[in-house]
């Protein structure tokens, strides 16, 4: 990598971020990168503090070192935290030589000047899914690799339909949703659960109908963005979701869902293992857009990113790290750990032939989209609080979904 393109200044953006991170420590304790380039140990820092040194994760860390010749320092950090303790080791020169974050947080780094891209650090990123690797794409470079993706869908309970008389086969689009929900209702069931709340979850959860009328990001106040809101305030008042949803986060809208009562919970991979520890017979159902299809649902899943590094030459062995980390064994193996869907449809059609279960997850990760794609980059947390606002203001009936979308439009830009 040339020297131009090495550590450039942080933006306001990131100084913003590295004023919240000021009380924390994140060198020190942290294990940041080191400085020569021949040193024998390379720091890996990654947002899975759950798993300790005896875990498979740590060790298939410890595997891929041992095979580029190097011993790893591995690190595990609070989601929440990694972003901030990453940008503070840049500006310290103490960057860890491989940065795994949530996929959001990607270009907000990179517009920091954190991280290489792929074409200065080599890494092969052929076989990735486009639509998973834009989450990791900013003006036009790409800044890492997807580890794996998670997104939602809609659980459904067959029992609760069955009773209602509602035919899964036939939930093909919005009208026939709303209708399979009227007859669970009529049948004394309930309908639908999700999450609402006041928070990034809260626009996780609604971007699949807001992406599924055809709505953009850049135009909250359409009439497309009317309509997914609208849905979902008809669903309140005529009694087909619960008013918790604005309360709701994903765990207690799942913990509403396994009771049994509701006839679909929308809801992401990660809940797989407790679908089964809840003995439902349960199904999934890709969520579907406002004229039918898939809608696009919001990848979740973290990036595997090489910060910059002074000196150079350390790359190449981060390269060999990462690319085993990433390899097609390695990915299957980490994927099924995290319960999340592979990046490359070789890994994917592996997955599906060893748990068929996972085919509809599968599908729906096909259809996702990254939050900050379309070179939303920086500008996608304020969009998003302003999405989750306009989404509060219109259930609590506080205002109209026209009159919310429209000041979520004016206060984004």
């Amino acid at each position: 990598m040339k020297s131009s393109s090495g550590r450039r200044r942080l933006t306001a953006a990131a100084l913003t971020a590295l004023a919240v991170a000021t009380t924390a420590t994140a060198c020190g304790s942290g294990g940041g990168g080191t400085t020569s380039a021949d040193s024998g140990t390379y720091t890996i820092w990654d947002p899975y503090p759950q798993f300790d040194k005896g875990s498979a994760w740590a060790k298939l860390l410890d595997e891929c070192g041992g095979k580029a010749g190097v011993k790893i320092k591995r690190t595990g950090f609070d989601t929440s935290d990694l972003a901030n303790k990453a940008l503070l080791a840049a500006q310290q020169g103490n960057s860890p030589d491989v940065l795994i974050v949530d996929n959001p947080v990607v270009s907000t780094l990179a517009e920091a000047g954190v991280l290489t891209t792929t074409d200065d650090n080599k890494l092969d990123i052929s076989k990735v899914d486009p639509n998973l690797l834009a989450a990791g794409q900013s003006g036009g470079k790409t800044y890492g690799t997807p580890i794996g993706a998670n997104t939602l869908a809609l659980y459904y309970n067959k029992k609760v339909l069955k009773e209602a008389g509602v035919d899964i086969a036939s939930v093909k689009d919005w009208k026939s949703l709303t209708a399979a929900l009227e007859k669970v209702k009529k049948a004394g069931k309930k309908g639908i659960t999700f999450s609402a709340i006041g928070t990034e979850e809260g626009s996780f959860q609604f971007l699949p109908w807001f992406w599924g009328s055809g709505a953009k990001l850049t135009e909250l106040d359409s009439a497309r963005a009317d309509s997914a809101l609208s849905l979902w305030k008809d669903w309140l008042a005529k009694g087909y979701a619960p008013n918790s949803v604005l309360n709701n986060t994903q765990t207690t809208s799942w913990q509403e869902f396994a009771t049994g009562d509701y006839a679909f919970g929308e809801n992401g991979t990660w809940q797989l293992a407790k679908a089964k520890e809840a003995g439902l017979d349960y199904g999934v159902l890709p969520i579907p857009g406002a004229e039918g299809g898939k809608a696009s649902a919001p990848t979740g899943g973290e990036f595997v990113t090489v910060p910059v590094q002074d000196p150079t030459g350390r790359y190449a062995t981060t390269r060999k790290l990462v690319t085993c980390l990433t390899s097609t064994r390695n990915l299957y193996d980490t994927d099924t750990t995290l319960s999340y869907v592979a990046p490359t449809s070789e890994v994917q059609d592996r997955q599906v032939a060893d748990n068929p279960e996972l085919g509809p997850w599968v599908d729906a990760v096909k259809a996702a989209r990254g939050r900050t794609s379309d070179d939303l980059g920086t500008k996608y947390p304020k969009i998003s609080e302003q999405l989750w606002k306009a989404v509060q203001s219109a259930l609590s009936g506080s205002k109209s979904p026209k009159d919310a979308l429209s000041a979520a439009q004016s206060a984004a830009k």
